[in-house]
């Protein structure tokens, strides 16, 4: 097992991002945004840059957060976006020898909703030709269990990967997300447990109907049960923290400050790995 984190959320620039992974004595980031643009998407120039930061500071790439099929992208929008999308990040992924690319499975479209059979079909057959892309490649997507088909039950998740019937296809399981959705993260957790390969640590209570994301250990989400069935198992994969304390980038709630940024996430990263020799022991 190791610890990892969607290293945006301690702040934009690499540089903090890596400060902060250091701080914590963390080897590995999960790199989604940089100077708020996806890594996906950075300019090569730019990417260049991103790539010599990290190996400079002798760390690794756990996963690519992507924004594949993700809550801005729903299953009307062309699928053209996420194709090259992914064809963009391969060889990025290559660069950096990161096995993982997350990616959701399309949100219905609030303005023009399609009919559940619809939107059931369209989007397995768009995760079949990109789990065909990244099989060709040797890449693996994560599905996390957030916006779209395959997010909306534990269920549909499995039926999911079960139709696309790829290697490339494999599960991210945040343990945060099914409090937001109302749903038992435990009983999700069990019900996917077997195809997960890597891991989101995020906490919430839903109060009144009003989601309120909370230190991890300290919510609904199960997080001590979890890590302590997972490490049970021997489990050798990334639990990767993704506070959503002070900023919540789909929300688009901004921290107050930079430092409050920064340290909400070292803060958090410290109070897993307390779990961790907690439920370990």
């Amino acid at each position: 097992m190791f610890y990892s984190g969607i290293s945006d959320e301690a702040g934009q620039p690499i540089a903090v991002q890596i400060k902060a992974h250091r701080e914590l004595g963390w080897k590995h980031l999960e790199l989604r945004l940089v100077d708020n643009v996806n890594l996906t998407q950075l300019p090569d120039a730019e990417f260049d840059a991103v790539y010599a930061a990290v190996s400079e500071a002798g760390m690794e790439v756990s996963c690519f957060g992507s924004a594949i099929a993700n809550w801005a992208r729903p299953i009307t929008c062309p699928e053209e976006i996420d194709i090259n999308d992914l064809k963009q990040a391969i060889p990025r992924m290559h660069r950096f020898k990161t096995p993982f690319i997350r990616v959701m499975s399309y949100p219905n479209d609030p303005d023009q909703p399609i009919d559940e059979g619809s939107w059931r079909r369209e989007a397995i057959r768009r995760m079949k030709e990109l789990a065909r892309i990244a099989e060709d490649n040797g890449i693996i997507l994560v599905h996390e269990n957030c916006s779209g088909w395959g997010g909306l039950s534990a269920e549909n998740s499995n039926i999911l990967l079960g139709e696309v019937d790829s290697p490339a296809l494999k599960v991210v399981f945040d343990t945060g997300n099914p409090v937001t959705y109302g749903q038992d993260a435990w009983e999700y957790y069990e019900a996917v447990k077997e195809d997960i390969v890597y891991i989101h640590i995020k906490d919430a209570k839903k109060i009144d109907g009003v989601d309120h994301y909370c230190m991890c250990g300290d919510g609904d989400g199960y997080v001590k049960e979890v890590v302590a069935d997972l490490l049970k198992k021997g489990y050798d994969g990334g639990l990767s923290i993704e506070p959503h304390l002070a900023a919540v980038i789909h929300t688009g709630q901004k921290a107050g400050s930079e430092e409050q940024l920064y340290q909400s996430y070292t803060d958090y990263g410290r109070r897993l790995m307390e779990i961790v020799a907690e439920v370990g022991a």
